[in-house]
């Protein structure tokens, strides 16, 4: 620690019987027991030519200051070694206020300033205490240019736990929002700062980094302007990769900016079908009608017109200060393309399919989904290149071959979903949990005294959820049957999306299914739709001791490899991507959709042989692909917008990129010169290879 002086320390805490009674109910019930009390932080500091510094923490709940303490700390050590000394001492006093408190502090703010004294604190902050800092320009204290300096450093700390905590919504988690022409104003407006250059360096191999480097460093050069379209900015997968993208593109300087449509209300009740439709997983008449069809048009269009095609809009022309390269990246959106196409022909426009899109129905003329495929098309065809999940079957027959690449979705491993979370953390989360359980008269968790089984997914007719019911309800006759009496629980749960219409009805059915045929299971069972909280479900995941990926269809369900990076077993169907990212019988078991008896019998296996699920969980820790993370997703978006921005549009068989199936990382790394090694975790390749008669029905 470093040499300091307490000006004032802490002088009030919770209350002795407080601490003996949260104590109590820990040995009792686990560290999904106590109750840890929200709070906010407030950390200011001001620097002395002696190389001293006086650092303030204000603690904050919602409505008062609580309490506050200031220490003067010496910098001559870190002067000579590099240390961040001020980051040593802050990061040690919250943890121990924590731990003597029963505390949990939410988010902390601070100046500007004292980030750039203190690098590291920020994103220590976040990954060791599950802080979220919110970085505030004193500036925007008071239009007198002197008012914040004339603060003492305690009322500087006060003032900004009390601006920090207007960042927060009522769920205690950073209020999204969504900016002028629908500009996705990433992690509460840019002001959440979680990370560094250094964090997201360490979470891959050096090869994918340097390849990633080399279009970065184009993009900044040439001063690329990249934009990203999709639906909604929350809920699903989507969503998530473009908060990683723009986060980690502000932190390197690419201009990366995402937009999102108003919505419109029953716009997303349509698209929904429209997903299920194209799934195959909607009633078999099932049809969208060409009023419909209109409606999603007219939406888009009042949008295009109103917010990106009007003067300063993403969608002018680039020489009027609009983007190179525009991705449009929803079947929701790709209305747009034509519009953007009228206006600025030689503009590249990318198009990517996120869904599972049952190709083999598409090819049924008068089906659903050939009607479904054919509006959409109409659209899609006139963009520059088509991204696919990299499982062929999901491409249709028209898509021409020189347009399709394949590209898997990523998650982050640095957000809240996937980064380590310490035991006290664990145990806040895991009390939300069970609190929610309890106000909806669910069952709870009672971990580590029993194990569980998960299920982390939307309640969407295509996650395989009955199968999951099924499948526990035999898993648990067989352990009856062997006489095994310490039984796991099932956790069936997610978060919602406000273009995913279909939770209540899933969710209805779910617990019907429980009700009418396992009665008998239902204390053990816990369902449970959630307000939005990654490090929730970070908890969830993290900590069960086998999870479940039963879908009946699916796109990639990056859902998997984040369960593989956690060290999870992972039992799932072969549907859509998910065979890419499970290995059978080395880090986790395939089954058939639907076959509950494969998946109980494995459940057997997993729960009863210590050593194999020690084997499988080291090989599911250690084999997830830089593929599937943050910074292998910025180096195909930056190799295709660096390569699209350079080569233009093709005309007159000149220009453009020819996809032929290839794969969007592969060409990324020999365009840089860093082509992969065999030593490297990869995506198996082979299921995107095609036999010599696909080829011959292809051309």
């Amino acid at each position: 620690m470093p040499n300091s002086k307490n000006i004032r320390k802490f002088s009030t805490g919770t209350s002795v019987h407080r601490k003996r009674r949260m104590s109590t109910v820990a040995e009792k019930e686990g560290f999904f027991g106590p109750a840890l009390t929200t709070l906010y932080i407030g950390i200011s500091a001001v620097f002395a030519d002696d190389h001293t510094a006086v650092v303030a923490l204000a603690i904050h709940d919602t409505v008062y200051l609580v309490d506050f303490s200031v220490r003067r700390i010496e910098l001559d050590d870190a002067l000579r070694t590099g240390d961040d000394l001020i980051a040593e001492h802050i990061i040690s006093d919250i943890r121990k206020y924590e731990l003597e408190n029963f505390a949990k502090f939410i988010g902390a703010g601070l100046p500007a300033t004292l980030k750039y004294m203190s690098p590291s604190l920020c994103s220590r902050l976040w990954l060791e205490l599950d802080i979220i800092p919110i970085v505030i320009r004193p500036d925007d204290e008071s239009k007198e240019k002197n008012f914040w300096d004339a603060k003492r450093v305690d009322e500087q700390a006060d003032s900004m736990a009390r601006k920090c905590i207007l960042n927060f919504s009522p769920s205690l988690v950073p209020i999204l929002q969504v900016g002028w022409r629908g500009v996705v104003q990433t992690d509460a407006g840019f002001r959440a700062q979680l990370t560094t250059i250094q964090d997201y360096k360490d979470t891959c191999g050096a090869a994918t980094w340097n390849a990633m480097m080399v279009f970065a460093k184009q993009l900044r050069s040439e001063k690329t302007k990249i934009a990203f379209f999709s639906s909604t900015p929350q809920g699903g997968g989507v969503a998530l990769m473009r908060h990683a993208l723009v986060r980690f593109a502000r932190l390197l300087g690419v201009d990366l900016t995402w937009y999102v449509p108003k919505p419109r209300p029953g716009v997303f009740r349509i698209t929904k079908n429209m997903h299920n439709i194209l799934q195959g997983v909607s009633h078999p008449d099932q049809r969208i009608s060409p009023e419909e069809k209109a409606s999603i048009i007219d939406w888009i269009s009042e949008n295009a017109n109103r917010y990106w095609f009007s003067e300063g809009g993403p969608l002018r022309p680039a020489e009027e200060g609009g983007a190179d390269v525009v991705m449009i990246d929803d079947p929701q959106m790709p209305g747009i393309i034509p519009m953007i196409k009228r206006l600025t022909p030689n503009r590249p426009v990318l198009y990517r399919s996120h869904i599972q899109i049952r190709s083999d129905l598409v090819a049924v003329p008068g089906s659903p989904q050939e009607d479904i495929w054919n509006f959409l098309w109409s659209n899609i065809k006139e963009a520059d290149m088509f991204i696919s999940h990299p499982i062929p079957a999901f491409v249709p027959h028209t898509v021409p071959v020189e347009k399709r690449v394949y590209f898997p979705a990523t998650t982050d491993w640095l957000d809240g979903l996937n980064k380590p979370i310490i035991s006290w953390d664990t145990g806040y989360y895991g009390h939300i949990y069970n609190t929610a359980c309890h106000s909806q008269r669910m069952t709870e968790l009672n971990w580590p005294a029993r194990k569980y089984i998960a299920q982390v997914a939307r309640f969407d007719p295509a996650k395989g959820i009955p199968t999951v019911i099924d499948s526990y309800a035999e898993f648990r006759r067989l352990l009856e049957k062997a006489g095994v009496e310490d039984t796991p629980q099932l956790v069936v749960c997610g978060n919602g999306s406000i273009d995913d219409p279909d939770g209540s009805m899933i969710y209805d059915q779910t617990m019907n299914q429980l009700e009418t045929h396992y009665p008998h299971l239902i204390d053990d069972v816990s369902i449970m739709r959630l307000d939005p909280n990654d490090q929730l479900l970070n908890t969830i995941i993290a900590h069960a001791h086998v999870v479940l990926q039963l879908s009946t269809r699916e796109g990639f369900e990056v859902k998997v490899s984040e369960a593989l990076h956690a060290g999870r077993p992972v039992i799932a169907t072969l549907a859509g991507g998910i065979p890419l990212q499970v290995k059978d019988k080395v880090n986790g078991f395939l089954v058939q959709p639907g076959d509950w008896k494969a998946v109980a019998g494995h459940l057997m296996q997993l729960f009863t042989d210590d050593d194999l699920h020690s084997s499988m969980s080291y090989a599911a820790e250690t084999g997830v692909s830089d593929e599937v993370g943050t910074v292998g997703n910025a180096l195909g978006w930056f190799y295709l917008a660096a390569k699209w921005n350079k080569v233009g549009v093709k005309k007159a068989g000149k220009g453009g990129i020819a996809g032929h199936e290839k794969w969007v990382n592969d060409m990324a790394r020999d365009e840089a010169g860093v082509p992969y090694t065999e030593e490297e975790n990869r995506l198996p390749r082979h299921f995107t290879e095609r036999v010599p008669e696909q080829e011959e029905a292809a051309s």
